[in-house]
């Protein structure tokens, strides 16, 4: 219900409960001022844009702080980052200012002023566009304030697909770690999944892997979790890893790690890259190389032996097929030669058959 009332010093009160029950009240001078406020806020609560003016005078550290406890499908890596980005960027500038004074212009003026990669950027104006987000979502705001800001383009890095050649090179200068090098390679794992791949997993009669979970370590502390994008999934593994595999898993009592140190543990990317990584890429001069890269790697081989974006999607762990294509476009490309190709092909033996079923082409002009 909303009202306007005249008070004895001649101001006119005017008052709405909104959708739970609040009331909401502000004097004017006018009368056509009040009411203009109740019809505003009436077309607010009806349209969904309606947010509590007081609500807005909180401040963005207490957002934050909601906003960071507020999503449990964060994997430890993606928490960590954003309680960084939060400490480092966000907080220092605009934690102490009210939401409701958060406008686009001034967040698009920090952004010029801040002097990180243009990835970066757009990593932190994304947090703060999060945070608002949900501000909005709340009812704190009525429009998310950084949704239009522009940011800057980040510079496409060339992906590095290694052939199957180097690949080989590469295992074998690994040594006693080469079946991890071609897992990587051939399966398309993170090496999280790889390290927290357990005997349990293994399906050693269809060759399957069973991607359930992912290591990662975050702060000194190995963090367990779903694979990224809670994609659980079942991976092949070539007929090649058979036999090392196998000898990973058989013969052992429990449930263990597939890949595990020499002491029995979770693998730590960091110090697989120092002990045995590194300097295997070293000796087989393909530095410098990731771990990651191989996974692109294994994109890469399977599109070559045929494989569709379906397949991709599904080996790779990706929530959808549009991400497989928007990541490994650039695979795609030969494929488009090749479909013309095959319909140049189609046209000629169409054509050929016409020829041979018929008088000649015919003249539309006889």
């Amino acid at each position: 219900m909303a009202s306007i009332q005249k008070r004895p010093d001649g101001a006119w009160r005017a008052r709405y409960r909104d959708r739970s029950g609040k009331e909401h009240a502000r004097h004017f001078r006018r009368k056509v001022d009040a009411q203009r406020w109740l019809d505003e806020s009436a077309s607010e609560l009806v349209t969904g844009l309606w947010a509590d003016p007081q609500l807005a005078r909180g401040k963005l550290e207490t957002q934050a702080a909601a906003w960071l406890a507020s999503h449990p499908e964060w994997a430890p890596s993606t928490r960590a980052r954003n309680r960084s980005i939060v400490g480092l960027h966000i907080l220092p500038r605009w934690g102490g200012v009210r939401l409701g004074q958060i406008t686009t212009e001034d967040v698009q003026k920090w952004v010029g002023e801040l002097t990180v990669s243009a990835g970066s950027i757009r990593k932190i104006t994304g947090v703060l566009s999060g945070i608002m987000e949900q501000a909005v979502a709340t009812k704190y705001l009525a429009v998310n304030p950084v949704a239009a800001v522009a940011r800057p383009k980040q510079p496409m890095k060339r992906r590095r697909y290694l052939k199957a050649i180097e690949v080989e090179r590469l295992a074998n200068c690994a040594g006693v770690h080469s079946d991890m090098i071609l897992t990587l390679a051939y399966c398309g794992l993170r090496f999280g999944e790889m390290a927290a791949l357990h005997t349990s997993s293994v399906d050693t009669q269809r060759r399957r892997f069973m991607i359930e979970q992912s290591v990662t370590e975050v702060n000194g502390v190995l963090e367990w979790s779903a694979p990224k994008d809670h994609q659980r999934r079942s991976v092949p593994y070539p007929d090649f890893l058979a036999d090392p595999i196998a000898a990973r898993v058989n013969g052992h009592r429990g449930d263990r790690l597939v890949f595990p140190t020499p002491g029995g543990h979770a693998m730590r990317i960091g110090n697989a890259r120092r002990d045995w990584f590194d300097p295997a890429v070293q000796a087989a001069n393909l530095s410098p190389l990731t771990p990651h890269e191989l996974r692109h790697t294994a994109a890469s081989l399977a599109v070559a032996a045929g494989a569709s974006v379906l397949a991709l999607q599904r080996m790779l762990g990706h929530d959808k097929p549009s991400t497989t294509l928007d990541v490994y476009a650039d695979l795609f490309d030969e494929d488009l030669d090749r479909l013309a190709e095959r319909l140049a092909t189609a046209r000629s033996e169409a054509l050929a058959d016409f020829l041979r079923t018929s008088d000649g082409p015919n003249d539309p002009q006889t």
